[in-house]
């Protein structure tokens, strides 16, 4: 991926980003398909109101169809029909909103399933096979999203375990990344 500013003033910027699947003029509007299709509208009515980029969530992908089934169709542009560039989450706020069905410790997340209550293990490494198998442009490494209120002790805790998973996300993704994908972490 490369990232070109075109024009800068006041601390603002325009500029384009270049993925394998097209460019995304910046700032961009990114729609959202959560499980690969934005609601209401088709692949040809996305492009026709000028959506360059759309953001599929790992987690419910994960969770159905699967990320196997996913791969063996040769992605997540051929499953959604979707040519233009994709952006998938790493999963780590959906895990987080499932305070009640989650358990977080440095190695990763056990969480139970939403949808029937089968228990699945996120990992840093894990969610990056899973966005490298979605052939996404732009994958993002796992993060545990903190709370708000936190206290201080609990955001320090919780940035120091998303520095150490973004340390393993950019290892494993460098170490398995054919696709050209972009990995970015979260801000």
């Amino acid at each position: 991926m490369d990232f070109d500013i075109r024009k800068s003033n006041a601390g603002l910027r325009i500029g384009v980003l270049s993925t394998t699947h097209g460019i995304i003029h910046t700032p961009a509007f990114m729609a959202v398909g959560t499980l690969g299709t934005v609601k209401a509208m088709s692949p040809d009515e996305l492009r026709e109101i000028g959506a360059e980029i759309i953001l599929c969530n790992t987690y419910h992908l994960y969770l159905r169809p699967g990320h196997e089934i996913i791969k063996g169709v040769g992605g997540l542009h051929n499953f959604i029909s979707w040519k233009a560039p994709i952006l998938t989450d790493s999963g780590g706020f959906q895990v987080y909103s499932l305070s009640k069905l989650r358990k977080i410790d440095e190695e990763g997340v056990e969480f139970r399933s939403h949808l029937d209550g089968s228990t699945h293990f996120f990992t840093p490494e894990k969610s990056m096979e899973i966005q490298l198998s979605f052939g996404s442009d732009i994958a993002m490494a796992f993060d545990e999203c903190t709370p708000y209120p936190a206290d201080y002790e609990y955001a320090k805790r919780s940035l120091m375990l998303t520095i150490k998973w973004a340390e393993r996300s950019k290892k494993f993704h460098g170490e398995h990344n054919n696709i050209n994908q972009a990995l970015c972490g979260i801000v």
